[in-house]
Formats: structure tokens, sequence, C-alpha cells
């Protein structure tokens, strides 16, 4: 597993240095899927469920599941999130990244900034012992004390032999409790952060998720490892 996520964090990071003005979206995908193939792993949304990319690309007010298009030309000032996933020896890599194009405002950046550090927050509470409810906590906390909102319709999740695995893994607290931690499990988390509202809508594509507002949003992501020792974060490097 360690090896499927280093190939996404990879991945991503080569990715970062096309993200300029210009460039559309389809040709980010096109790389990401040469990069994966040419690493021996398969790109693992190519098809699941029916989603036509290999690289989620959202810009700006879309959260999450954008496809990538020829269309779709990113400018300067936009951020985008791009989210990537391999399957290596029968197993799964998912990470995410959103990424400033050219120069963008203040109000982004920290948005960004605010996002990523969510996310470590969350990875502090990958303990044995720990339940998942903590992760949430960590993200909703610091989120909600920047005044910014998270995502409640989509989030994270198992991974392993299958992309999407139990336990669920909300960036808000739910009632009621949740699944303790165990060594061994491996948690793709992944906060979803918006600057309004955190209510979303499905546009007509059935895939591209964006902001009801039509807000900023980020969103970051890596899958870490339970063990002994603490949180491995198995797509370091991001």
């Amino acid at each position: 597993m360690e090896e499927a996520n280093q190939i996404v964090a990879q991945t991503l990071c080569m990715l970062k240095e096309y993200i300029v003005p210009g460039v559309n979206t389809l040709y980010l995908d096109q790389l990401a899927e040469k990069y994966a193939r040419k690493s021996n792993a398969i790109p693992a949304f190519k098809g699941y469920r029916g989603f036509p990319g290999s690289l989620c690309v959202s810009v700006n007010e879309q959260v999450v599941h954008g496809i990538p298009s020829r269309k779709v030309i990113l400018k300067d000032g936009d951020i985008l999130s791009i989210d990537f996933g391999v399957k290596y020896k029968g197993y799964y890599g998912d990470a995410a990244i959103t990424v400033p194009v050219g120069s963008i405002s203040d109000n982004a950046e920290d948005l960004l900034k605010t996002t990523r550090e969510s996310l470590y927050l969350a990875i502090e509470k990958v303990v044995v012992g720990n339940r998942i409810s903590d992760i949430s906590h960590a993200v909703q906390q610091h989120v909600e004390e920047k005044g910014y909102s998270v995502v409640r319709q989509f989030v994270g999740h198992g991974i392993g032999q299958n992309l999407h695995e139990s336990p669920e893994i909300p960036n808000y607290k739910r009632t009621g409790r949740s699944p303790k931690l165990l060594p061994g499990m491996v948690l793709a988390i992944e906060p979803m952060v918006n600057i309004g509202t955190y209510e979303v809508k499905i546009l007509k594509d059935g895939w591209t998720v964006v902001t009801a507002d039509k807000t900023l949003s980020a969103h970051f992501e890596h899958s870490v490892a339970v063990t002994e020792d603490g949180p491995l974060i198995l797509s370091n490097g991001l």
C-alpha cells in the first residue's frame, strides 16, 4: 500500500509543475494516467462507477469529482483540487491536494492553509485506541474556528484491496459511538472545506460537486496507516 500511495504522491507532485494559467484539465489528466501506467499502476478512478477520467480536477467552487476537459482552461487566480488514485499489486492508493494557479487571493491562500492544517491535525489523532470521531472532531474544530465550513455530504473512507472500504470518515463529529482505531487499518482522510456554507450540489454531469453558494472550496487527502507507533502517512511527500 505504501508503494501504491507513493506512486500517487509522486504523480501529484509532478502535476504541480504543470498547473499554470493556460493549461486545460484534460492535459493534466493525461499526464497523470501516463505517469501511473509508466509506474506499472492502474489509474483507480477511470471507469469507476462510470467516471470518465483518471484524475478528479475541481476548480474554485467545485468541491470534488470534477471531470477533466479540454474546454476547462486554468486562469491566474484559480485554485485547483486534484484527487488521484491508483491500483498497484492489488492494493490502492489515494491522495489529493489543492494547488494555486498563478497568484491567488489572500482569502484563497488562507482557505488552502486551513484545509491542509486540518488534515494534519486529523492525522495526529490516528492513534490505536482512538475513534474515528476523534479524527472528525479535529477537522471540524480547526475549520470552524477559522470561520469556514466542512462538507458533510462527502466523507473520507477506509482503503486497501478496494478503493472505498469501511469505515466512513466524516469531517464533522456525528452523534453516537464511532469505530475504534486498530493496528493495520488504513484510512483515507480528506477534509473538504468551503469558505461559505457546507451545503453542496451535484451538477447535471452527475459527478461534479459544487458549493451551493458558489464560494471557494479546498480539498486535501492522505492515506494513513494505523500502527502501534502512531500514524504512518503512506502518501507522504506532497
